[in-house]
């Protein structure tokens, strides 16, 4: 929120000498970010007012040129001699008796362009009249900028008038804080942080004329979604009326362009007070104007120009014919206020926050409306905001007042019954009870101290504080966050590292010395990442946690993978030249179970500040939270190994995401099983199902060619997903070192034909335990499908290592162990020796 100093000096006192600077420090002092403090127009130098006495057409160039003489006064102050100068000027837009703005020889202005006295086009040109673009305070160079008759008298000092040289804060408000979006928001924290009176503005109805004319009846089908609708009717307004120069100025300072008077109004007055307002065409409504939910198929043009479907969830502002508005979000671009307008119907509602706040995410449109309406808005604003947008278009817009229609459901007041005590006791701070008094009551509450607890009402405009813990949060805020004390608690002595602590590191070391890079991925996932991995929609990792306020609207749930945040991750790097590429990740997912509930409790335990909670309490609260076990997952795509001089690059492979986690199993002293699996997204011939004593605890293999193609990434992608925290339980602390026989190794290669559609890991595991105890190794070396095999077949090529313990093996020995396990493969594959 970009807050200019000069309009919130209109509200508050603060002192002239106070720069932008310290107006931030007070901000500060009571708990809002000043992000910057920003100076309006890069202008330096004398520029001052101007009327223009004469103006001569010189005709004898390509363009149209003028030859002005322009009353300047005192410039500034200086010792210019008060009088008349001659400027030269292209601009076409004025006439003579105009009041301009004069940049006067020395002038500065944005671009670093000083201004001289030169000759041009046959005369000496004493200073420059200038345009909004050429001040810096605008996008408008069709013309200079001409001031409204009678404001300003030649040579004052242009800076004020124009809010040059104005200092603009930038202030980061938080969600809860939806009142501070305004002027009238602000200068009462800055009322508060100087401990001066606040004169409210929001409490102010302006004076309008007697209504007279025809008045557009209000209406609302839910009050629940919209409790007050206040309609005002203007008639006779001149769309050709100019916007004041001091509100350009200002909305150009808060970031917003000026498009029309009406609609500069609306918004002028919403930056001033909070409430979102909007101007439609009076003479294109037909019958009532009422807040209503939408119809099936309804559809409506927004003003950016987009047609939106239109489903029952949305609030809309409709009359008898048409929807005219998203209500709270945009309008729409039928009843807009254009150059043919002559009446006016302004609407000023107060919505259901959550309305809103979805609306504007389902149709991803967000406004300086919705920012705030989503926010909560003060309930007895939108007449007072109302009035003030009448009384400024019948002032600037010659319209007169036909009069006001509205609809209410009046609201139960809040009430807070509260402790004087509570804010020292959560801060471990006294506070006298005078204090929090005068606190409370600078905030707007009315304070009923006559019994013990007091009874707290909350202002209107704070619909953020609903509950004691909530004023001690205020009271601790203004009186300062320095004062609370810090205290760190004693910390007691270390012990090193956990042993699971140890396992973990000794885990992610392992697979960085395979040259895999750790990354650190956001834990939150949507829909569109599983709907693109192609996880079907009964898999349980699509019943996820809920965040009931999540970062973003397109990420509102908790893994219960790694995959989505590793393909994005690689994403990236692809996007970003890389095509080697293998990552790991160790974090924790959040599975729920088939009773737990992705969206929580309707009324889960809120142990107190003040006590430690009780067992029920705890044992309560850990019953909500879902199993969060450590998961490690690795994704590889490109060359696993860099190509060597005169050799092709090795690219990885299904089974080497396989050999991944098997290494890892040995590091960590646990023998993990492989059989063939089917598991999305991997691909279903090319997946293995990773398992500890039959538990199964992950899969590994290739990712499926059609999400691989969803999600962007390359053709043959790899990867592998394990349950860390099963294999770190069954896992060694301290590694067992292998066992070393001093006799002679005896190996042998076996290339079996089988099926197309044959597992691997399952010829492999047969053949290992048909083979005997003579066995010392078996491992899959090559898998070829080609001409030389039949089709529909594939042979797969093992290297078995026999030894025994206590002697050297006799050839018969080796031959018959190995034909054991080729003739188990033929009686369980069919399998044939190639």
């Amino acid at each position: 929120m970009k807050i200019p100093v000069s309009w919130l000096r209109e509200f508050v006192e603060i002192p002239e000498n106070l720069s932008g600077r310290e107006v931030s420090e007070l901000l500060l002092s009571v708990g809002f970010e000043v992000e910057g403090v920003d100076t309006v127009g890069d202008v330096r130098g004398p520029l001052v007012v101007g009327r223009v006495k004469t103006i001569e057409e010189l005709t004898d160039f390509k363009k149209p040129i003028r030859w002005c003489t322009v009353e300047v006064g005192a410039a500034n102050g200086n010792d210019a001699t008060p009088g008349i100068r001659g400027i030269v000027c292209g601009a076409r837009n004025f006439s003579e008796g105009d009041l301009v703005v004069v940049a006067l020889p020395g002038t500065t202005l944005p671009g670093d362009f000083t201004i001289a006295t030169r000759e041009t086009y046959g005369h000496i040109s004493d200073g420059m009249i200038c345009s909004v673009r050429e001040l810096g305070i605008g996008d408008e160079h069709d013309g200079i900028l001409i001031l409204p008759a009678g404001s300003a008298t030649p040579g004052d000092n242009a800076f004020p008038i124009l809010g040059l040289g104005d200092e603009v804060l930038d202030i980061s408000v938080t969600p809860d804080r939806g009142y501070a979006l305004s002027m009238r928001g602000m200068a009462r924290e800055a009322a508060i942080a100087q401990r001066v009176s606040f004169n409210d503005p929001g409490l102010v109805l302006a004076d309008l004329p007697e209504a007279g004319g025809t008045v557009i009846p209000a209406a609302s089908d839910d009050y629940q979604a919209c409790d007050l609708l206040v309609l005002r009717t203007l008639g006779n307004y001149n769309p050709a009326a100019p916007t004041p120069d001091f509100i350009k100025a200002r909305l150009a300072a808060v970031g917003v362009r000026s498009i029309s008077l009406a609609v500069d109004l609306t918004n002028y007055v919403m930056f001033e007070l909070g409430q979102p307002l909007h101007a439609f065409d009076a003479d294109k409504i037909t019958g009532t104007i009422r807040a209503r939910w939408a119809k099936a198929g309804e559809t409506l043009e927004t003003l950016d120009g987009v047609k939106r479907d239109l489903t029952t969830e949305d609030l809309v502002i409709a009359d008898d014919a048409r929807v005219l508005s998203l209500a709270g979000v945009m309008g729409g671009a039928y009843s807009e206020i254009s150059e043919t307008t002559t009446r006016v119907v302004l609407e000023a509602a107060h919505f259901d926050p959550t309305v809103i706040a979805k609306m504007s995410r389902r149709h991803k449109l967000s406004s300086e409306a919705s920012r705030r309406l989503e926010r909560g808005v003060d309930r007895m604003l939108p007449p007072v905001a109302s009035a003030r947008f009448a009384q400024l278009l019948i002032e600037h817009g010659g319209a007169t007042f036909e009069g006001t229609s509205s609809v209410e459901q009046a609201p139960d007041p809040i009430v807070i019954s509260f402790d004087p005590n509570l804010p020292g006791q959560v801060a471990g701070h006294t506070y006298e009870s005078a204090t929090v008094e005068k606190i409370l009551a600078s905030l707007g509450c009315s304070v009923d101290t006559s019994k013990s607890p007091w009874s707290v009402r909350t202002p209107s405009w704070r619909p953020d504080l609903a509950a004691a813990i909530d004023l001690v949060e205020e009271v601790i805020r203004i009186d300062g966050y320095e004062k609370v004390p810090a205290t760190l608690p004693t910390a007691p002595a270390g012990r090193g590292l956990t042993e699971l602590q140890k396992l973990q590191r000794r885990a992610g070391l392992h697979l960085a010395g395979r040259g895999l890079v750790e990354v650190r991925n956001y834990p939150f996932v949507g829909v569109a990442e599983f709907d693109a991995l192609g996880i079907p929609a009964s898999d349980s990792r699509r019943h996820a946690v809920q965040l009931a306020n999540a970062l973003s609207d397109e990420q509102p749930l908790m893994r219960t993978t790694l995959l989505p945040g590793l393909t994005g991750a690689l994403a990236r790097n692809i996007s970003r030249g890389f095509t080697d590429v293998a990552l790991f990740e160790i974090a924790s997912v959040s599975l729920l179970s088939a009773d737990q509930s992705a969206t929580g409790v309707t009324n889960p335990p809120r142990p107190s500040v003040l006590q430690r909670p009780s067992a029920t309490d705890i044992e309560a609260l850990e019953a909500l939270l879902p199993e969060q076990p450590l998961h490690l997952g690795a994704l590889l795509t490109g060359a696993l190994k860099p190509a060597a001089l005169g050799a092709k690059p090795t690219p990885a492979s299904w089974s080497d995401a396989i050999d991944i986690a098997l290494a890892l199993g040995i590091e960590l002293g646990v023998e993990i099983e492989v059989s063939a699996g089917e598991y999305a997204p991997w691909h279903p011939g090319r997946c293995a199902a990773l398992s500890i004593n039959g538990e199964l605890i992950g899969y590994a293999g290739e990712l499926a060619p059609k999400a691989l193609e969803n999600l962007g990434l390359p053709k043959r992608a790899v990867a592998l997903e394990l349950n860390l925290s099963a294999l770190l339980a069954a896992a060694n602390v301290v590694a067992s070192a292998p066992a070393i026989w001093t006799f002679p190794v005896a190996k042998e290669d076996i290339a079996l034909v089988v099926k197309a559609d044959v597992a691997a890991t399952d010829v492999l595991n047969v053949v290992r335990e048909a083979a005997g105890e003579l066995l010392e190794d078996i491992r899959l070396f090559d898998v070829y499908e080609g001409s030389q095999v039949a089709e529909g077949h594939k042979s797969l090529a093992f290297a078995l290592r026999f030894r025994a313990q206590d002697r050297t093996l006799a050839a018969d020995e080796v031959s018959a162990a190995r034909q054991a396990g080729v003739d188990a493969a033929a009686k369980s594959f069919g399998a044939s020796l190639r």
